[in-house]
């Protein structure tokens, strides 16, 4: 569903709002309702047709807790030390490097985060789901899914019953979302003696719906602050290899085509001093930075299949398939031959790490290739799996043969560095045939294989792991406010969601937090720099 956008002419070019939020997934989303709920005037800028963000996509859960009115209901005693306690603990890797600071601020505002968004934002809540992650006990709350299906991205995910009421109440309470437009820079003023001062503006752009830039640059002063919610790093190749160099360009990455995470955020803000932080929240490898996919899709995050009925589905192309049993197919690099294990959980850190080691071409060291699911038409009907568009994207991500030898000659797309070669191809499938019939797999350990793939036609569809979450990101302090290298501040700039760092926390929690934090941050110090109280948006857009 297209949502009205805030128009951008050239008499506009000098917007002027006490706070700017940019990005509208579920960090931006709260930050504009705070904002503006505190009497700021309040732009937020989106560069989809539509906010929601990956939240919008997600089921829905956020870690919230401290003593919540909904944990009080069910009995669970909570408090901020606890919850604090709880995630930084020594023992566990998602613990054991998070930024104190960083954590003991959510831990203090985690209640009164949910509490707005229940009262302000309406949200309504299921029953708290079972203690997850660090959690000892029950705080992951989930919404309610969204009563109108045009508000649902993909259907039946219950992220939009928790991301539509913030939109809603937002859009009420006069906050102005300005869809299709991309932030290009931040303006970071300086004083006088050529001393650096506070971000006082920022340049947008209006892009088209696969976000390219059509129209001229705008420029929008922010009076109180910029609030950063681009949500993270995993779409910029350059930029998450400086954490994991082997994450070249053939990894695809979670929602990339709804809320692509370019780095925005990130780049914008080291221009004007920023400082990265959190570099081992990264490559700790202590969850969801990596995960196992769909198949024959480019979008292939396992937990997110996309529906024909999704507003966004020109982008997609393809809903992909979901294996049930990895005992239907083995999984093969780009020169034919399999790797390991095909039964490896999602959040296998060894599975990843040979699926990404060296392909043996001088040319790319780093980055493992494109990895192949391979099965035939006995796997199909076991699995039940339709294999024909828009279920699989033939356009690169999808392959079908008669034979073997033939099937690898198939493979070509931007990311195969070589054609894959067709008796290397055939050996595997061969020898794998014979483990069958020995019920024993000596090269990889694959539990008692059970299936030959022997009857035609057979298939090959993308299987290569996919990047989810940014754990690095901008460094910020506990009022949200965005640090730079000298380890100071950065007047008028904020952030939250996966563009700041800090806190290993998968999901919402965290995001919506410090939107919440960082919006209320914005607007106290914007009152106690101007002396006055938040002024109305004078150009009445």
């Amino acid at each position: 569903m297209r949502r009205k956008v805030v128009s951008s002419s050239a008499n506009n070019e000098d917007l002027s709002y006490d706070v700017v939020v940019v990005g509208g997934g579920p960090g931006g989303l709260i930050a504009a309702l705070t904002a503006r709920h505190l009497g700021a005037s309040v732009l937020l800028i989106e560069q989809n047709f539509d906010v929601g963000g990956r939240g919008v996509l997600s089921g829905g859960g956020a870690y919230l807790g401290g003593g919540t009115s909904l944990q009080r209901a069910e009995g669970i005693e909570d408090s901020p030390e606890r919850l604090f306690q709880d995630w930084v603990r020594a023992d566990s890797l998602l613990g054991r490097y998070n930024d104190r600071e960083v954590v003991w601020a959510y831990a203090n505002n985690s209640a009164a985060t949910f509490e707005f968004m229940t009262e302000v934002g309406n949200v309504k809540w299921r029953p708290l789901g079972a203690a997850d992650r660090l959690d000892t006990v029950k705080r992951r709350a989930f919404s309610l899914e969204w009563e109108e299906p045009a508000g649902q991205v993909v259907p039946g995910q219950f992220g939009s019953g928790i991301v539509r009421p913030l939109e809603k109440a937002a859009r009420e309470l006069g906050v102005h979302i300005l869809l299709k437009h991309r932030m290009v820079s931040l303006h970071r003023d300086r004083d006088v003696q050529g001393a650096k001062g506070r971000v006082s503006k920022l340049a947008i752009v209006e892009v088209d719906d696969y976000f390219t830039p059509t129209g001229e640059v705008i420029s929008v002063k922010a009076r109180q602050g910029v609030i950063l919610a681009t949500g993270g790093h995993s779409g910029n190749v350059g930029f998450r290899r400086m954490f994991d160099p082997r994450l070249t360009e053939e990894y695809q990455y979670t929602g990339q085509n709804w809320a692509p995470k370019t780095a925005d955020g990130e780049v914008a803000a080291m221009a004007v001093g920023a400082s990265i932080w959190g570099f081992a929240g990264q490559t700790n490898e202590s969850d969801g930075q990596l995960s196992k996919g769909l198949m024959g899709t480019r979008s292939n995050y396992h937990g997110l299949l996309w529906s024909v009925d999704s507003p966004h589905f020109f982008r997609e192309k393809a809903t992909g398939l979901k294996p049930s049993d990895y005992q239907n197919l083995v999984l093969v690099r780009e020169s034919g031959v399999r790797f390991y294990d095909e039964t490896a959980g999602v959040r296998d850190y060894d599975y990843f790490a040979a699926a990404m080691s060296w392909s043996g071409d001088p040319e790319k060291l780093n980055g493992g290739g494109p990895i192949w699911a391979i099965f035939d038409a006995e796997a199909v009907e076991r699995e039940g799996w339709n294999v024909t568009p828009p279920n699989v994207d033939t356009d690169g991500f999808f392959f079908s043969a008669d034979t073997i030898e033939e099937l690898a000659g198939q493979i070509q797309m931007e990311y195969q560095w070589r054609p894959m070669p067709p008796g290397n191809l055939r050996a595997t499938i061969e020898r794998y045939n014979r483990c069958v019939d020995e019920g024993v797999d000596p090269d990889h350990q694959k539990p008692t294989p059970r299936f030959k793939i022997q009857r035609p036609p057979f298939y090959a569809a993308w299987h290569t792991p996919v990047v989810h979450d940014s754990y690095a990101g901008l460094r910020i302090n506990g009022s949200a406010q965005v640090i730079d290298t000298e380890e100071a501040a950065i007047p008028g700039l904020f952030a939250t969601g996966d563009c700041a760092s800090g806190f290993t926390q998968h999901g919402l929690g965290r995001a919506f937090t410090f939107g919440y934090i960082a919006a209320r941050a914005a607007v106290s110090t914007g009152q106690a720099r101007t002396g006055s109280g938040p002024t109305s948006n004078k150009d009445g857009v």
